[in-house]
């Protein structure tokens, strides 16, 4: 959201109070504030300041990780939102007890946010809220006791509060003139803080892809509000529709083979294709060495020292502890979170009409295209997004029965049970494509369960949901390689994708960083973008070029399949087979280049502003 603000020049913390002290004492006035009601105005600035300090230390300490002038930053947010409350109700005691009881329900939620996915709340969690419910119940909602000692703050807060009984001007007309000044004041605070050059000039952390480092250094509201900024997706720089429809065609009108494959589906190599994108699958060796009982993933390292008609490899993801749709969303469409807000949900802000995908162009070559997940079918509205990506049908868990579950998910198992039946039940000579997404290894996991005993253990860890997280990692690498075999008996020319959507939450993983001296919360960016990382696998029963350790990321996948299963490539994926030569790593939180050498999206603009131009065109200009 944009502001017609004034450039923003010289702030300094001097500048920033004066300002904000004079509109205050305005509305002081205007509130009619007499010297019996001091105590009562003390209150109302104190109290908004304690709420501001609670709020922030469900998470993370304020008073050391933040610096002074942007406590106050955010304490005026709070004393802004209390003088409208004020105007709307009337009551100092009403509108302090109330934005007090808010904030801490709003705190603790955030609280269990960033525990389970390390990351704080977001401007477009409003977007998932429907998700988030469907998995509620599987998760573990202990306190801890800095978190019980914060809650007892809010409690006394509130009792304190309730003492004070000052009320505004009784006329609707002050109390309306009330509402419209702190209003028009919060817009200029928004206004303000979301100007590029007041970060520079307060000294704001404005790095949107570390959202949790965002929020501990310059408080979760200013942060949330700095967020707010990036709901809408801007236009690439001197982006034009007309120029990216043009580039398009050429690009779809040049590829003759692509041409020639659809105009005759049958004259091309259609072997079938399945994907399985496997929940919270990851290899946790890549933070650093441990020791357990047992291998926790035989079968694919097996796979990772070289085995025929395979390719294995890194793949560099743009989420983590969450956000599963985003990794299929780029897998499927060639298109990268990197150009995207952070902490959006593509499928969800932006996926609004037919979109190109993997896929719409295997329909096109005469694929049957199904969609499988062992869970609720409107999580993340895949219902809705799918078909708009090519789809044919979509298999949700209601159409899953007699399943074998793992605590409560079905298992992999079960759920690759499910891919052999399609296989079995398609007509012979049908290409079939199947996108599979799994639950089985789906956060929390820290509860016990009856139906489920961890037995793979860790050396000097005592973490129950490390235990409990690479046990599940074994069943699936046994579950994988069943169906590896199966396959390998079959026919009918057939190429297995197999890869994790994102590694565990923060909380699964800390026990391996510290037991290789990292500390979790102070990671260097090398550090930081190990935990981005998951293996993949590419198999097939029929030959094709093996590989090992190939480094890539999620929106170059569905090129080296396409690559792989020998099918022509698409223009946009043509395009990104290009330019994976020159960046072979794009994502959300790095670029790399054919040298090695790390950025960020932000510092290659120039370099990437065509892919960036035609990703906006294919998602929001392009028309079937």
């Amino acid at each position: 959201m944009d502001y017609p603000v004034k450039k923003y020049k010289n702030s300094n913390l001097y500048t920033f109070l004066q300002l904000l002290l004079k509109r205050l004492a305005a509305l002081l006035k205007l509130a009619g504030i007499t010297r019996e009601r001091y105590s009562a105005c003390i209150a109302m600035l104190v109290c908004p300041a304690i709420t501001f300090y609670l709020f922030d230390l469900y998470t993370n300490n304020p008073f050391t990780d933040m610096q002074l002038k942007i406590q106050l930053l955010n304490i005026a947010f709070y004393i802004i939102v209390e003088l409208m409350l004020l105007g709307v109700f009337g009551r100092a005691r009403t509108a302090m007890m109330l934005q007090t009881a808010v904030f801490m329900i709003l705190g603790l939620a955030n609280y269990y946010v960033v525990s389970f996915r390390s990351t704080p709340i977001m401007p477009w969690d409003i977007f998932s809220i429907k998700t988030a419910g469907s998995v509620a119940d599987n998760y573990s909602y202990k306190l801890e006791w800095e978190a019980l000692l914060v809650l007892a703050g809010f409690v006394l807060l509130l009792v304190i509060e309730s003492r004070f009984k000052m009320k505004a001007p009784a006329k609707k007309r002050k109390r309306l003139a009330i509402t419209v000044a702190s209003a028009a004041l919060l817009y200029f605070y928004v206004a303000l803080v979301q100007n590029d050059s007041f970060h520079s000039d307060f000294g704001l952390y404005d790095k949107l892809f570390t959202p949790a480092v965002m929020s501990m250094r310059d408080g979760n509201a200013v942060a949330f509000i700095m967020e707010l900024k990036y709901i809408n997706v801007d236009k690439p720089e001197s982006y034009s529709a007309e120029a990216m429809e043009e580039f398009y065609n050429k690009l779809s009108a040049s590829d003759g083979d692509y041409n020639a494959a659809l105009e005759a589906p049958s004259s091309v190599h259609r072997p079938n294709i399945i994907v399985i994108m496997d929940e919270a699958f990851s290899d946790l060796s890549v933070l650093g060495d441990f020791e357990t009982n047992e291998d926790y993933m035989p079968f694919i390292h097996s796979l990772q020292q070289g085995a025929d008609n395979t390719v294995t490899g890194t793949l560099n993801v743009s989420v983590l502890g969450g956000n599963t749709a985003n990794t299929e969303f780029e897998f499927l469409t060639g298109n990268t979170m990197a150009f995207l807000p952070s902490g959006s949900v593509a499928y969800q802000q932006y996926v609004k009409n037919e979109t190109p995908s993997l896929a719409s162009y295997l329909k096109a070559l005469g694929y049957s295209t199904i969609a499988v997940h062992p869970y609720n079918a409107s999580g993340w509205d895949r219902n809705r997004v799918y078909p708009l990506l090519g789809f044919d049908s979509f298999y949700s868990l209601k159409n899953f029965s007699n399943t074998k579950k793992i605590r409560d998910y079905v298992s992999d198992e079960s759920d690759f049970e499910k891919l052999k039946s399609l296989y079995e039940a398609k007509e012979e000579g049908e290409p079939l494509f199947i996108f599979n997404v799994t639950m089985q290894n789906h956060s929390g996991y820290d509860t016990a369960y009856d139906n489920f005993t961890p037995d793979v253990t860790v050396e000097g860890a005592k973490s129950q949901a490390l235990s409990m997280y690479l046990s599940l990692i074994r069943r699936t690498d046994s579950a994988f390689e069943d169906l590896i075999k199966y396959f390998e008996n079959q026919e009918e020319d057939t190429v297995i994708v197999f890869f994790g959507d994102h590694q565990p939450t923060a909380y699964v993983s800390n026990p391996i960083l510290r037991s290789n001296n990292v500390e979790p919360n102070s990671l260097t960016e090398e550090e930081t973008l190990l935990r981005y990382k998951v293996p993949y696998v590419i198999w097939a029963n029929f030959d094709i070029d093996e590989s090992t350790g190939t480094e890539t990321s999620v929106n170059y996948l569905m090129t080296e399949l396409l690559e792989k299963a020998g099918l022509p490539l698409p223009p946009y994926q043509s395009f990104l087979s290009e330019l994976r030569e020159d960046y072979p790593v794009i994502s959300a939180v790095s670029v790399s280049d054919s040298e090695g050498e790390l950025s960020t999206v932000g510092e290659c603009r120039e370099e990437l502003e065509l892919y960036n131009s035609l990703q906006y065109y294919l998602l929001f200009d392009y028309e079937e």
